[in-house]
């Protein structure tokens, strides 16, 4: 009798187990079957740790080498404000022969943390290929609130507009690249966030006879009129007021308030398990970005928690998705 409990205690443990190494392998079985859709992940963050750990998943090098291929130049100011001096990083192929496309990468960390060298995995990348890439530092919610980080940001693409005969770019051809704050903050530049009012209290002139030819938005906030941006402590801290208190303010701070038809072509990528920024901040952007007839693309990337492309299954893909949205607009 005890040796039959035992036995279907054992049976059931191991289908179990079985079970539950079949849900953690699925993911990448189903990548391997379908290598041009987007990666599938694990819904849960508990479950993406553990596939790391099982090896299933692995990490990006963060800190990757500069080759010899790639001139760094580093700790340039674009800025000076308070005492405090902004500062920003460009990566050059040696090898330029005419002016080059200039990614702009902008990182994230709730506005009030983060450094420009978070993406440095894309910055070597993409130099590699052809491409000038820079990554910005901004002022965070420590050193002033709203709207200061927004007017670094805008105040660094009026400095890249003027310096491309010095860095080897075309600053006809400038992309912004952002993630999570980062990504609110490349949108919000590249959709001509303070036009038609000039910010008093911006360093450098807003005019300027350049525009934004591209923009990609990798897991941001678009819309803090919506209900999960009027309770989250993040943008209700970034904004100092509440929404009660200053709704216009919270329609200034969006994006998607800034969408004209004339706004530059827009490239979406989103976990559909983000619990920080909900995909449906996604969605309105693109249904915005539709219903004016800007050219955008999408890729709502299935069971992935926000950082997703920290991991480097992920990170491949949007890699390859945004080398061909580059190619096909910064060309």
């Amino acid at each position: 009798m005890k040796s039959g409990i035992l036995k279907s205690f054992l049976v059931g443990l191991l289908s179990l187990v079985g079970i539950l190494v079949l849900l953690m392998i699925t993911p990448r079985l189903w990548s391997l079957a379908n290598p041009d859709r987007p990666p599938v992940g694990y819904h849960f963050l508990t479950a993406t740790y553990v596939a790391i750990g099982l090896g299933l998943e692995e990490i990006i090098n963060k800190t990757p080498a500069v080759p010899e291929s790639v001139q760094a130049f580093k700790n340039i100011e674009y800025k000076q404000i308070n005492g405090k001096s902004l500062q920003l990083d460009i990566y050059k192929p040696e090898n330029l022969t005419k002016p080059a496309p200039l990614l702009v990468f902008i990182h994230g960390g709730g506005w009030s943390g983060g450094d420009r060298a978070d993406y440095l995995v894309y910055l070597i990348a993409f130099a590699k290929k052809g491409y000038v890439t820079t990554t910005v530092s901004y002022r965070f919610i420590k050193d002033a609130p709203y709207p200061a980080c927004v007017e670094d940001i805008t105040d660094a693409v009026q400095w890249l507009y003027k310096n491309g005969d010095a860095y080897g770019y075309d600053p006809d051809r400038i992309a912004l690249v952002g993630g999570s704050a980062g990504a609110h903050l490349a949108l919000l530049a590249a959709y001509d966030w303070g036009k038609p009012r000039v910010n008093p209290y911006s360093v450098v002139a807003a005019s300027s006879k350049h525009h934004i030819k591209a923009v990609v938005d990798i897991y941001g906030p678009t819309d803090f009129t919506t209900e999960f941006s009027r309770t989250n402590s993040t943008v209700t801290n970034f904004l100092v007021k509440s929404y009660a208190e200053a709704p216009n303010l919270y329609l200034e701070a969006s994006p998607i308030h800034y969408i004209s038809k004339n706004c530059p072509p827009t490239m979406i990528l989103h976990g559909t398990s983000d619990q920080i920024v909900p995909i449906s901040q996604s969605d309105l952007l693109k249904n915005r970005l539709d219903s004016l007839g800007v050219p955008n693309v999408r890729y709502r990337v299935p069971l992935w928690p926000h950082t997703m492309d920290i991991i480097k299954r992920v990170n491949t893909f949007s890699e390859a998705k945004m080398t061909t949205f580059f190619e096909k607009y910064l060309n």
